[in-house]
């Protein structure tokens, strides 16, 4: 218990640190850009255009709001941390428990670092994931249109409780799951994505014998885990389009989203226009050839 009381106050605090950061990269994932493009160098040092980037994304949302506005759908996202991490820990630690029961009545046992042992635990975590992901996905949504309020200076969403009762009167039960079938997919690839990866550099990259073993791991962990996410960005891309997709907001209708009926519409949509990896960089932000954003005067290109 005391465990896990660490992890919700750890989760809590690195959830309010990273807010801003978040908030930027929906609005930027939604489309919104406020600020025309400016000419700045690429590392090979010619000039191109370039989108604002975080720092002037903030500085643009401070000027409108102030430094509170950073913080836009803070208290929903704190609900959704924190219920999911008791969510996933309660889980989990079920999903061990069943683990030992099945292995007391049996002779064999996983040896531990074979791929064995880690397809079981990663099944284990997938399983306590997905439930948090599933029971948390509501608070989520809130969370994305708070965000997205921004766009079209709209008070629809304004508290946690208010707006679970929006969602409820305007889109029924499953307005609280837009766009969750996306966020679990992604969530279970990365998953499985990093722990297979992670086993096969273990296993035929580094030697035992090697000193600092541990740490090497750990560092190849956290490089499978980035690399992984990489890979599924789509997944959450196109989940919190389709958590604001026609929900009343500005951000979530024409110029700056289509009307998606479902998610493979959204994704083949993005995918024909290149804007799967939108928001994936707030740093370096090129303008691509031939793209026009909105603004909130008027689309430049």
């Amino acid at each position: 218990m005391a465990d896990t009381c660490g992890q919700v106050l750890l989760g809590s605090g690195l959830t309010v640190l990273s807010h801003p950061l978040m908030y930027i990269k929906v609005l930027v994932q939604v489309g919104h850009e406020p600020l025309p493009p400016s000419i700045g160098r690429n590392l090979f040092g010619r000039q191109v255009y370039q989108l604002p980037g975080l720092f002037a994304y903030a500085k643009h949302i401070i000027k409108i709001d102030g430094k509170a506005g950073l913080f836009n759908g803070l208290a929903p996202r704190l609900c959704a941390g924190t219920i999911g991490t008791l969510v996933h820990s309660r889980v989990l630690q079920r999903c061990q428990d069943a683990g030992k029961y099945e292995v007391s009545g049996t002779s064999q046992k996983a040896e531990e670092g074979s791929l064995q042992h880690v397809v079981n635990e990663t099944t284990k975590e997938m399983i306590a994931r997905s439930c948090a992901t599933i029971v948390t996905h509501p608070f989520h949504v809130i969370t994305l249109r708070c965000m997205v309020q921004f766009i079209g200076r709209e008070t629809k969403y304004s508290g946690v409780f208010d707006s679970i009762v929006t969602v409820y009167k305007n889109e029924g039960v499953l307005g609280f799951f837009a766009g969750l079938i996306p966020r679990l997919l992604g969530d279970v690839l990365s998953l499985w994505i990093c722990n297979m990866l992670a086993h096969l550099v273990n296993t035929y990259a580094i030697d035992d014998s090697m000193s600092h073993t541990g740490e090497i791991k750990n560092c190849s962990q956290a490089v499978t885990g980035f690399f992984a996410s990489m890979l599924t960005y789509p997944f959450v891309l196109v989940s919190n389009l389709m958590a604001v997709n026609n929900c009343g907001l500005a951000g979530g209708l024409p110029p700056y989203a289509s009307i998606y009926p479902t998610w493979v519409d959204c994704w083949r949509h993005l995918s024909l226009e290149g804007n799967m990896s939108r928001g994936n960089s707030l740093f370096f932000r090129k303008l691509p050839v031939g793209k026009t954003y909105a603004t909130d005067q008027k689309r430049f290109f």
